[in-house]
């Protein structure tokens, strides 16, 4: 309809004024809440092409919008902004499409497009997955799946950082004090022993520091000056330097966290096409270091460190590879983009990961055009912000985090609890029980997470996010499950009724959201914003029981009227389930 607009637009200003306007469908806007109309044009920009006042523009152009095209009903207008009101019989058209169209909203995978390949999770072996992983797993997975419904051939992959510092301190911990203790020994998830070992060597290392100051070292001489870390430095050069002993140790001890981590993906609904581990990656990564070399990009200093000096695109020198020959982030992180690129020739690269690493990308993507990467622009950082809870920032260190399968325990429990004090369900099982309380309880923590804007801090509460009234996952749920309901009283629709001659106003509203649901998974895939999909979901289930409060459905005064507002419901609530999928939320069909 906003083409329709805009083409409309142009032609009166060719018609009227014998000028050719250049006008775009983006400056055809939804009318604002409070005026009448459906969508509203700024005539202010082209009055030097009329050469008459904003409000006779503005009147003259909607006279002949009126005229020339029949989905105008009226229009009204208020100082330079023009606003139209669309004829019953577009929506009802509309609405005719999208009950008979079982994708409505979806696009068909175009296989003449480049693939897109987006990485999400990438978490470290030496500890669980947590709250912070939480939003980036569930923003990867929609962000997929949205690309996917506007005709991207998308591949998830993972990157795990498997080797490095930090998982040398875990597997020197685990020989100190573990004495010999094993996961399936002590009844613990993998990821979760593996990572008691991080917070215990983080302890043990800081008794160490303090006693060290105690002797007059500054913070950066006590480290240095560390037993524990240069223990720990030994290992991550043995490690290099293909050790036995150390290579099965790492071995072992990733194995525990991959198992880990397999469990928790699955209760998060989450999988991959394709895993890619630091400890292959960062020799491809050395290899381009060399080249960077060898062409002049990159240089060596005295202490045999590689370095890029990145000084005249404004930023700083990134170091590239240490003195002592081990690799950094960023030497594994050139070998992942080069090999994914070797792998699918991607048309984009996404990466979702956190805002502090911000100028990380910024340096990969300078590094790679250094180069001669051409495809180093199509690298796109999806930086998102920090997840907090009420009682404040988590520390992996210190053990202050909030477990993901903790969390997701939490919001079962807490799901369950709301739900039997409302009396929302009855169960014939306790496991037909447990399925439910699963799908609200991660229904809530999906949809509350995913509802903010990826770019935003966040708070995450669980009591308010299993609250089954406000913008929630459980409301819109609740939505669906009454929708359904309501369907099995009545029998599915016929659209061979004829339609009413009288539309209500919370008819056309709903009809006109249900129209919007195309433009919306549009918007989202262009913007990498689940939060689009999810905030519309609550408009329409929002609307929706106001709609059916407010108008008698299976008491209609007439057949028609009843079966035009079963369609309006049996639409409404296939686009939720659509909406909901496309954040990775099932919908229960009764509540």
């Amino acid at each position: 309809m906003k083409d329709k607009i805009t083409k409309g637009v142009q032609k009166a200003f060719s018609d009227l004024y014998g000028k050719e306007i250049s006008l775009d469908s983006s400056q055809v806007q939804k009318t604002r809440k409070e005026f009448e109309g459906d969508f509203t044009i700024n005539v202010f920009p082209f009055l030097k092409f009329s050469g008459k006042s904003p409000e006779v523009t503005a009147s003259e152009v909607g006279n002949y919008l009126a005229t020339h095209m029949q989905e105008v009903q009226r229009f009204n207008v208020i100082k330079g902004f023009l606003n139209i009101v669309v004829s019953n019989e577009y929506w009802i058209e509309a609405l005719r499409g999208a009950f008979h169209n079982l994708h409505y909203g979806l696009n068909e995978v175009r296989e003449d497009l480049a693939p897109v390949v987006i990485e999400f999770s990438s978490p470290n072996t030496n500890k669980p997955l947590h709250l912070g992983h939480v939003r980036n797993n569930l923003l990867g997975w929609s962000i997929a799946k949205i690309l996917q419904a506007n005709g991207h051939k998308v591949v998830k992959v993972n990157l795990v950082n498997d080797r490095g510092i930090h998982i040398c301190k875990t597997m020197l911990a685990w020989n100190k004090w573990a004495n010999g203790a094993l996961p399936d020994k002590t009844g613990e998830k993998g990821d979760k022993f593996v990572g008691n070992y991080y917070v215990q060597f983080d302890k043990e290392l800081k008794k160490e520091i303090n006693d060290l100051k105690g002797q007059g070292l500054s913070d950066d001489e006590a480290e240095k000056s560390s037993d524990l870390m240069m223990q720990a430095r030994k290992m991550l050069q043995d490690w290099e330097h293909g050790d036995k002993e150390t290579r099965a140790l790492w071995q072992q001890m990733n194995q525990w966290v991959y198992d880990g981590f397999e469990q928790t993906y699955h209760r998060m609904g989450i999988d991959f096409d394709k895993t890619y581990y630091e400890s292959d990656t960062y020799l491809l990564g050395k290899e381009i270091v060399m080249e960077g070399i060898n062409s002049g990009a990159f240089y060596k200093i005295d202490d045999g460190s590689v370095w890029c000096d990145l000084s005249g695109e404004g930023l700083d020198k990134k170091l590239l590879l240490r003195s002592d020959g081990t690799s950094v982030y960023m030497t594994q992180d050139l070998g992942t983009a080069q090999l994914r690129y070797d792998d699918y020739h991607p048309g984009k690269l996404l990466y979702v990961v956190g805002n502090e690493q911000n100028y990380h990308f910024d340096v990969l993507r300078l590094i790679l055009k250094k180069l001669g990467r051409e495809w180093a622009g199509d690298i796109i950082h999806i930086s998102y912000g920090m997840v907090e809870l009420p009682s404040g920032r988590m520390k992996s260190r210190e053990g202050t985090v909030v477990d993901a399968d903790d969390l997701m325990d939490e919001m079962n429990e807490t799901a369950a609890r709301m739900t039997s004090d409302l009396g929302k369900a009855e169960f014939s099982t306790d496991a037909e029980a447990n399925a439910f309380y699963t799908m609200i309880g991660m229904g809530a923590l999906k949809y509350y997470i995913l509802k903010v804007d990826p770019r935003k801090n966040m708070l995450f509460n669980p009591e308010e996010s299993v609250d089954f009234n406000g913008n929630t996952g459980p409301f819109i749920q609740y939505t669906h499950a009454r929708i359904r309901s309501l369907l099995a009283k009545a029998g599915e629709p016929d659209y061979e009724y004829p339609v009413p001659g009288n539309i209500l106003d919370k008819e056309r509203s709903l009809m006109k959201l249900i129209w919007d649901y195309p433009n919306i998974v549009q918007d989202a895939g262009e913007q990498y914003s689940p939060a689009l999909i999810a905030n519309y979901a609550f408009d329409l289930a929002k609307e929706f029981n106001q709609f059916y409060q407010e108008i008698p459905v299976l008491r209609a005064e007439n057949e028609a009227s009843k079966n035009f507002r079963l369609i309006l419901s049996a639409t409404t609530g296939k686009i939720l389930k659509s909406a909901m999928n496309l954040l990775g939320i099932d919908v229960p069909d009764r509540m």
